[in-house]
């Protein structure tokens, strides 16, 4: 389908429309509709006569002065003051260049490329999302290939890029703001330039499963100010491990499929497997599932939030006895670590993030917990409803 005048020729005195043009946009004609036209006149009758009527009149104005010659008049007719009044004209009878519709969409916003400054202000875990929504957009488009259609609105005209000139996102000139749409599978991608940084949304009925399809055994470890995003790894295979943390595995496993929400500690001497095993979990039966893995420390789980846009997540806590420790001891006193991980383990903290649509979708959470011994736990830890499973490790492993 064809939404644009052959013309190529747009005169402008403007630099940045210039450098539109040299850099491959064309303008973007508006097409008439015959349908639109015939809903226009059977709806909204009176105002399209108003307007046929007042662009006669406005016409009639410009040729008829008495005091030029009939040639003057007829040149004056090809005026800016005449074109004024046939744009306007031609705007109300022809449909407006596609928009994204921003009603009932799901949307996945970022600003890129990501500053790598790390301040009071933009702690770790911030940085790391902002880094995995990038991830998960540029991932998304590379999947959707080519759009359909690309424009932007400059001084009061739209443009237009051919698709065939269309290369990368990353050399895409934008000067105001520039839409892309896939028009199969009505998605658009909404670009604003900010500067030096773009703003880069991407808007669709139903984003769930792109961002499921992109994001397949991806992995996010942080700690300290050192992260990655990547893919999960696990050195040692399940079937690997003893026999009792097999069948502890399967329990798990089992678990993972009937509930929405699941917290499993494993506890054991150092060198019993224990941080192995929760990547195995990760890997072989939460991968498959489409679980993405966050590897937190401490300070980072203190600060974490479940982020909506993804529809399972797996969490490994290592070390988890330095974290919730019991409440009665001087050192925890100082800290809200252990309050915030049971609000993790209860749900309250995870569901308070969701609204009425993503309650109703499959959102899942699963935490793996390893700690060397439960005595510093705070009991209400291991209370009925927050950890669901646990087992512990005593063979030699590693």
């Amino acid at each position: 389908m064809s939404y644009f005048d052959p013309y190529e020729v747009y005169n402008s005195r403007q630099p940045q429309a210039q450098g539109l043009l040299s850099a491959g946009w064309r303008p973007y004609y508006r097409q008439l509709d015959l349908k639109f036209l015939a809903d226009l006149a059977i709806h909204d009758t009176s105002e399209l006569a108003h307007k046929w009527f007042n662009l006669n009149s406005s016409l009639a104005n410009i040729a008829g002065r008495n005091e030029y010659a009939w040639w003057a008049n007829f040149l004056n007719l090809l005026s800016a003051d005449a074109r004024y009044h046939l744009d306007e004209f031609w705007n109300y009878i022809t449909p407006d260049p596609p928009y994204p519709d921003h009603r009932h969409v799901d949307v996945l916003s970022v600003e890129t490329p990501i500053k790598s400054v790390l301040s009071r202000d933009c702690i770790a875990i911030d940085h790391v999302f902002n880094r995995l929504r990038e991830l998960i957009i540029l991932k998304i488009l590379k999947f959707l290939g080519r759009p359909s259609l690309v424009t932007q609105y400059y001084l009061d005209r739209h443009f237009y890029l051919p698709i065939q000139q269309f290369t990368t996102w990353e050399r895409l000139d934008v000067i105001n703001t520039a839409y892309a749409q896939w028009e199969d599978s009505n998605i658009w991608l909404q670009i604003d330039n900010l500067g030096k940084e773009r703003r880069m949304t991407l808007m669709a009925r139903d984003l769930t499963p792109l961002v499921q399809k992109v994001t397949h055994g991806l992995a996010v470890m942080l700690s300290g100010y050192q992260s990655r995003v990547g893919q999960i790894q696990a050195e040692f295979p399940i079937r690997s491990f003893p026999a009792d943390v097999q069948s502890f595995t399967d329990a798990v496993q089992q678990a993972v499929l009937d509930q929405e929400q699941l917290a499993v500690l494993v506890s054991g001497e150092p060198g019993t497997g224990k941080t192995a095993w929760t990547q195995a979990v990760a890997k072989e039966i939460l991968v498959p599932l489409g679980y993405v893995t966050f590897i937190l420390d401490h300070d980072a789980v203190q600060n974490f939030i479940p982020p909506t846009y993804l529809q399972r997540i797996c969490l490994i806590i290592n070390e988890a006895d330095n974290l919730a420790q019991n409440r009665s001891s001087e050192v925890a006193q100082y800290s809200n670590k252990t309050e915030h991980i049971l609000s993790l383990l209860d749900g309250t903290l995870y569901r308070s993030v969701l609204d009425e649509v993503t309650m109703q979708s499959e959102q899942r959470l699963v935490i793996l917990m390893t700690c060397n011994t439960t005595e510093r736990l705070d009991p209400a830890m291991l209370r009925k409803g927050r950890v669901d499973l646990t087992c512990e490790f005593t063979h030699r492993f590693v």
